[in-house]
């Protein structure tokens, strides 16, 4: 494999495009991407492939929950929450997207040919639209809208 072969330079224009629009995650990411490729690294992408979403979900689980973890979040408070409309309402969406999410898998699992389309949506979504390509915070993001928040 070569760094000038079409897919080293399709990640690293992904990456360009994270730079030029100062999406740090995008570039990273495409640049992880490109070393695992361009070294002999190249034989675990099977297995990132695998269980990297997981892998993903799990760091992005512990991220969130780190309020609760270290105590800034208590019980009390946390229960307490739940007696407000707007907590009741995150929860739904949280169940939806977690099931709509469950679909998308599906659908990727049994149609392929749309995954280069998701992908490209994505990157374009996170690199011009300073998007951030994770479920839990699409959910977020769909609350806010419920809630009329910007």
């Amino acid at each position: 494999m070569s760094l000038f072969d079409s897919t080293s330079l399709i990640l690293l224009a992904i990456a360009g495009l994270g730079i030029v629009s100062h999406n740090t995650s995008v570039a990273v990411a495409m640049l992880c991407l490109l070393l695992i490729r361009l070294t002999p690294l190249h034989v675990y992408f099977p297995l990132v492939q695998k269980h990297g979403l997981t892998v993903g979900i799990i760091i992005l689980l512990v991220a969130v929950m780190t309020p609760i973890a270290s105590g800034k979040i208590g019980p009390a408070e946390l229960l307490r929450s739940f007696m407000h409309w707007k907590p009741l309402l995150a929860v739904i969406v949280g169940v939806v997207v977690a099931w709509l999410g469950g679909r998308g898998v599906t659908l990727m699992g049994s149609n392929p040919a749309i995954v280069p389309g998701l992908m490209v949506g994505t990157v374009l979504g996170v690199a011009f639209f300073k998007g951030v390509p994770v479920g839990p915070l699409i959910a977020a993001g769909l609350l806010s809208l419920l809630l009329g928040k910007s």
